[in-house]
């Protein structure tokens, strides 16, 4: 019997999503569910909870960055070494469509929580296990964190100026696109589902994800031979694509192709550049990028980024300044596309936060992150355990409930 195949946003609002992840990858996948209207469980350990709560800066009292990946959950304490609280998550996973855990490979079997154990009891249920390298045996035991993975892919290698040390990416790219491609394989074993009422393990690794942000990159040096190395803000394949010092700060040009080199040169008045036989195709632009670059350089240094910006817009050449990150948020694009929202009960625009950038994604409202424990009892209540139950697990007393 075929399980009918809902809407998507219809589907996502039913959705119960049990969250067994910490900092950013597993938090940042589930987080993509809870701003879609699913009731994501997150469940944290007693010691203080996810680490990223503690992780600087703070604001109101949390850390910003647990702020960022946490928002629209519940939390919930657990100690998943104890036979109640092992109770407590398979409960959890027996009535959830999801489960994403970001433990160390075999630490979830070992706790009884993992893929196996929860699928017995549960065969519709989607089980996602994030994780630095996965199951192979030269990996699994290896440590896994953003930068780490940077630095073993080979980002961190081609990044940076040359003849400087190589250079971290500033945005935790590994982290997030792991967090992204954990929620498209979820979605993906969700549409299947929705076809033949089937479960699916579903695995999502930081260094896959490292590799595919190269993908164009590992293509070239596998046809080529030739290793990537660090060129700053310049492009290997076009020319001139990188950034120019102004009078006044950087200009990033993305002059890619010829006719928009030719616009460049007139908008620039340096048309002896267009006389150039080697300056006349990409390939020779990008062949000899430094004579090139040295000609744009002199032109550019003579005025101000603003200045620049406009009458390259206006010549049809994709150009513009190079903004700090103060710069880029107060800019109108940023209200206009309404990518920040400030959530229910915040006291300050400073609160704000990033929505999922998709259109489907916009809730008319918006729950901070919850404190740590915040949802423990009545999430315990939902699965069924008694008033004694929670105040031994969490060492708190009910209040009594009118009735």
């Amino acid at each position: 019997m075929q399980v009918p195949c809902l809407p998507v946003r219809q589907t996502y609002m039913g959705l119960r999503v049990l969250e067994l992840g910490a900092v950013i990858a597993g938090p940042f996948a589930a987080m993509i569910f809870a701003d879609l209207g699913a009731d994501v469980v997150k469940v944290e350990s007693p010691n203080g909870g996810d680490d990223s709560r503690r992780m600087p800066p703070s604001f109101g009292g949390q850390s910003t960055l647990y702020q960022a990946m946490n928002r629209n959950k519940r939390s919930l304490v657990l100690d998943l070494k104890s036979e109640a609280g092992r109770d407590a998550v398979l409960r959890l996973a027996n009535r959830a469509d999801v489960v994403i855990e970001s433990f160390r490979p075999g630490v979830s079997d070992r706790l009884g929580i993992g893929y196996e154990a929860l699928r017995l009891r549960n065969a519709s249920l989607i089980y996602c296990a994030i994780s630095a390298f996965g199951q192979s045996p030269s990996g699994r035991g290896l440590p896994g964190y953003d930068p780490l993975i940077q630095a073993f892919s080979g980002l961190m290698s081609m990044t940076g100026d040359p003849g400087a040390p190589p250079a971290r990416v500033a945005a935790s790219v590994i982290d997030l696109t792991t967090g992204m491609w954990a929620a498209m394989g979820i979605m993906s074993a969700l549409a299947r589902r929705a076809q033949d009422g089937r479960g699916r393990y579903v695995e999502s690794t930081l260094i896959d994800s490292g590799y595919m942000l190269l993908c164009h990159q590992i293509s070239s040096m596998l046809a080529t031979g030739d290793v990537p190395t660090r060129i700053g803000s310049a492009s290997p394949i076009a020319a001139p694509y990188e950034a120019f010092r102004t009078a006044d700060g950087w200009l990033m040009i993305a002059a890619g192709n010829d006719a928009s080199f030719g616009r460049l040169c007139k908008a620039l008045e340096v048309p002896e550049l267009l006389d150039r036989e080697e300056m006349r195709s990409n390939a020779g632009r990008v062949a000899h990028r430094h004579e090139l670059n040295a000609v744009l350089q002199q032109r550019l240094v003579q005025k101000d980024s603003a200045t620049w910006t406009a009458v390259l817009e206006q010549a049809g050449v994709p150009a513009g300044p190079v903004q700090d990150l103060d710069q880029a948020v107060r800019h109108p694009i940023m209200a206009e596309r309404a990518m920040l929202a400030v959530p229910d009960g915040a006291s300050a625009q400073r609160a704000s936060v990033l929505r999922v950038p998709f259109d489907d994604a916009r809730p008319p409202s918006m729950r901070a992150a919850p404190t740590l424990g915040e949802h423990s009892a009545e999430i315990l209540r939902e699965i069924g355990f008694g008033a004694e139950q929670i105040e031994s697990m969490l060492g708190i007393k009910e209040p009594a409930r009118k009735h």
